[in-house]
This record gives C-alpha cells, sequence and structure tokens, in this order.
C-alpha cells in the first residue's frame, strides 16, 4: 500500500466518502478507512431506509382515502415487515453503488477502527496497520444520545437504529423528542395503525423550525391522530413485562403514558472516543465536536473535521459539502466557506417540512425589518387536485433588499421545493425575480411564486390587502 497518502478518510459516511473521491477527482492519492459498511449512518441507518419505509406510509395513506378517487378496495392489510426488508434492499444496492464508486475513483478501502498517532499518521485495529498521509480527515460522525438514567434495551426502549428494524408495528409507542426524527417515526407508526404519543421538552414541536410551520403540524398531528405533550419533560420510564410507563411531567402536573415500546429520539453526540483526538492535539468543544474553521480545518494543520462530528449541522447534504469544501481547500482552490444559514433542511413525515435560512423570530432577532409573503396550499391548483392542501408556504422577506431571509414550507412532498429555494438563494433572488419567473401551471412551485407576490399584496389566487 503506498505512502504517503495525500488524504487518509475516517469514516465512510456522506462526509467521508464524498471527501475522497473528491480527493481523487482532483488527483490526490486516498485512503478511506471505515469499520462497518460504507454510507455512514445516514445511508445504513438514517437517511434512506427511513426514507423507504416513509414511502410505504404514504402508499398506505394514499390507499385509505382512495374512496376520494372513485377507488374501492376490501380486507386492506399492511405488513410493516414487508417494507422493511424492502427498505433494506435499497440500503443494500445503495452501499454497493458507493462502494463501486470508490473503486472506479481508485480510493483503497481499508475495513477496520482508525485512531490518530499523530498528525500524518494513523493506526487501524484489529490489523494494526499504520497508514501515514500529508491530511487526515475526521468523518466519523454521530452516535445516539439517550436521557440521563435511561439506558435503551433494543427492545422495550428503541433507539432509531433499533426502530428502522421493527418489524411488527407496536400497539401502542411513545416517541421522546419531538424533532425531525420523533415527527417522522410518529408519522410512520401512526399510518401503520399504532396509537403514537410523542413527548417534546420545548414548548411546539421541531423547535428549530418557524413557529407558524409548527403548529401547523401539531394541527395535522391531531387530525391524524397522533397526542403530542409539548413543553413536558420525562422524569422517568419503568419497563414492565408487556408494557413501558413513562412518567410524563407537564408543570407541575404529572401523568403516566403507558406504551408497548419507547423510541429515545432526542438526538447525537460526537463518534470520537476511539480516535485518541487529545492524544493527536485535535480540540473539541464543550460537547465533545470537533471545533473547526469555515474551510473544515482543526486547530491541527493537517487534520480536518466535517460532517456530524463537527456538530455544526447534522445533515448528510451538509456532511458532503464540508468534505468537498475540505478537499479542495487542501487542493489550494479556495471554495468558499458555508453559509450554514442557508443549508436546506428537510423533515419527511406528511406533512413534509421544507425550510432554508432564518425563522421570522431569528430575522426579528438579527434586527432585520421584514414582512411575511404566504401563500396556502388549499389555493394551489396542484394541491387541490392531489387532494393535498394542508400547509403554505412562508417567505420572510428582508424589506431592505426584497431577499427572501427566509423559506418556510409545510405541505405534501414540500421538501421537492427546497431546490429552488436553494438555487434563488445562492443567486440572491428577489421577491421581484421570483415574481416574474414562469412557474408550469399546475405545480406545487407556483405556491413560490405567489408568496412572493404576496410579499408586496399582489398575489394572484389568493387574496392580500396590500401593505397588510
Amino acid at each position: 500500500m503506498p505512502n504517503p497518502y495525500d488524504l487518509a478518510v475516517i469514516g465512510g459516511g456522506p462526509g467521508g466518502y464524498t471527501a475522497a473521491i473528491r480527493a481523487a477527482q482532483l488527483g490526490m492519492r486516498a485512503v478511506l478507512v471505515e469499520r462497518d459498511n460504507v454510507g455512514g449512518l445516514c445511508l445504513n441507518w438514517g437517511c434512506i431506509p427511513s426514507k423507504a419505509l416513509l414511502a410505504g406510509a404514504e402508499v398506505l395513506n394514499l390507499i385509505r382515502r382512495g374512496g376520494d378517487f372513485g377507488i374501492t378496495y376490501d380486507n386492506l392489510s399492511a405488513d410493516l415487515a414487508v417494507a422493511v426488508d424492502r427498505s433494506r434492499r435499497i440500503v443494500e444496492g445503495f452501499v454497493g453503488g458507493v462502494e463501486t464508486l470508490l473503486q472506479q475513483n481508485k480510493v483503497d478501502v481499508v475495513r477496520g477502527t482508525a485512531r490518530l498517532t499523530g498528525p500524518n499518521s494513523l493506526r487501524v485495529t484489529p490489523q494494526g496497520e499504520t497508514i501515514e498521509a500529508r491530511n487526515i480527515l475526521i468523518a466519523t460522525g454521530a452516535v445516539t444520545r439517550s436521557l440521563p438514567g435511561i439506558a435503551p434495551d433494543g427492545d422495550r426502549i428503541l433507539t432509531s437504529r433499533e426502530a428502522l428494524e421493527l418489524r411488527q408495528t407496536p400497539i401502542s409507542i411513545v416517541i421522546v423528542g419531538g424533532g425531525p426524527i420523533g415527527c417522522e417515526f410518529a408519522y410512520l407508526y401512526r399510518s401503520y395503525g399504532a396509537e403514537v404519543t410523542i413527548v417534546e421538552l420545548l414548548p411546539h414541536l421541531l423547535p428549530n423550525e418557524d413557529e407558524d410551520v409548527s403548529k401547523q403540524l401539531e394541527r395535522s398531528f391531531a387530525n391524524q391522530g397522533i397526542a403530542v405533550r409539548t413543553g413536558a419533560s420525562v422524569a422517568g420510564i419503568s419497563v414492565g413485562s408487556n408494557t413501558v410507563s413513562v412518567r410524563v411531567q407537564t408543570g407541575d402536573a404529572a401523568e403516566d403514558v403507558r406504551a408497548e415500546r419507547v423510541l429515545i429520539g432526542v438526538g447525537f453526540g460526537a463518534n470520537t472516543d476511539a480516535l485518541s483526538l487529545r492524544e493527536a492535539g485535535v480540540e473539541t468543544d464543550e460537547h465533545g465536536w470537533v471545533r473547526i474553521d469555515d474551510h473544515a480545518r482543526t486547530n491541527v494543520p493537517s487534520v480536518w473535521a466535517a460532517g456530524d462530528v463537527t456538530g455544526r449541522m447534522l445533515l448528510a447534504h451538509v456532511a458532503s459539502h464540508q468534505g468537498v469544501i475540505a478537499v479542495e481547500t487542501m487542493a489550494g482552490r479556495n471554495p468558499p466557506p458555508l453559509d450554514y444559514d442557508q443549508m436546506p433542511r428537510a423533515v419527511y413525515c406528511q406533512p413534509q417540512v421544507a425550510s432554508l435560512g432564518l425563522t421570522e423570530a431569528q430575522a426579528r432577532e438579527r434586527g432585520i425589518d421584514v414582512r411575511i409573503g404566504r401563500f396556502p396550499f388549499r389555493a394551489s391548483g396542484k394541491a387541490m387536485a392531489m387532494g393535498d392542501t394542508e400547509g403554505f408556504v412562508k417567505l420572510v422577506v428582508d424589506n431592505a433588499t426584497n431577499a427572501i431571509a427566509g423559506w418556510h414550507i409545510i405541505g405534501h412532498n414540500a421538501t421537492e421545493l427546497l431546490g429552488e429555494a436553494s438555487l434563488a438563494t445562492a443567486l440572491e433572488a428577489t421577491t421581484a425575480e421570483l415574481s416574474y419567473a414562469v412557474h408550469a401551471h399546475p405545480t406545487l412551485a407556483e405556491a413560490i411564486k405567489e408568496a412572493a407576490q404576496a410579499a408586496n399584496g399582489e398575489a394572484i389566487h389568493f387574496f392580500t390587502r396590500r401593505g397588510a
């Protein structure tokens, strides 16, 4: 094996394998160390399998309302195990595709666990191999967190990983955490017939999203029969032979919510325990995330980091872009740094949530004088034709420049509208430019155009008073 490499990547997730391939494209000799399957948490136990399962839930819900379209059926049944098997086949195919791409780009792949032995060297176990490289990229991702004093057992108390392999729909489930993971699993299990309760510590579901969007999701979940406890904490969990009892504290009141299972979806911590970062002099913050600058450098000049391990934004597309920025900086290309405010965010329950930029509250806190453009999907011809009219597009507009400071969309398949939001933001589009851009009719994307027009009191298909 040639030494030294130009780049050694630790971790084969979206940040790691993307960086290795980009390095190869730029003529660098790259090696990737991965202890499990390439693709990381996202591909194997996150983004891809969860979306495959959610696709099944969407089909199931569409069939259930087939009567609206003149379609009837008898003896409908839904087998979660079949959906899980399908999701694993999709994962296997995707993993194979990434492995092929690495081979085609002549990236060496070493199986094992790596730790830093210096600014330019790694030790891989169990085989004991030493790898030397001019640059090292840490892309080890994150690990699931639990609540203090509560240990998931993989049976009654689950993490998202066990939930993705759960082959029988629970009769009832309590989901601790109302972020993207919690909301997606709530929609999934409710679609397959489970009684679902979400417990969220903060005042609203998806607390990092615009409050109007969070309130709409809460209304939509209530209509689906999902129970939501916000502003509530979990004081304890006790496991019985067939049930779990969750002590839920809301202000001064407490209640015991019983269910067949509990899913802990409260977030992640940095996956750095095996890396020997301290011995290598690599700095982490108070929570254990690897500190990086705007071009993914750590405090050690030859060591870089990308993806969830940095704690910047735990999103696969952010990890991939960080990995590319790191490699292009190594190669002297001087890429522009990421603007984390402008990273697209997506939640795949139905209605879906899609956002980019600042919430209305964040914009006002930063002293930006804003106005709001809003267009409801109930006024969208395409949404009406599909029978999915929940939600809206909300644009937070900077009055000084007419630029879009924030994009907030909730509705059926809303995440597919994020491409326009990203491109328009990159091109610094204004409400006028969005208004003059011709959108095909009928499409959901027309709602973006109309929301931009609504910001000026000029929406055509929804009345908005000018200056309101």
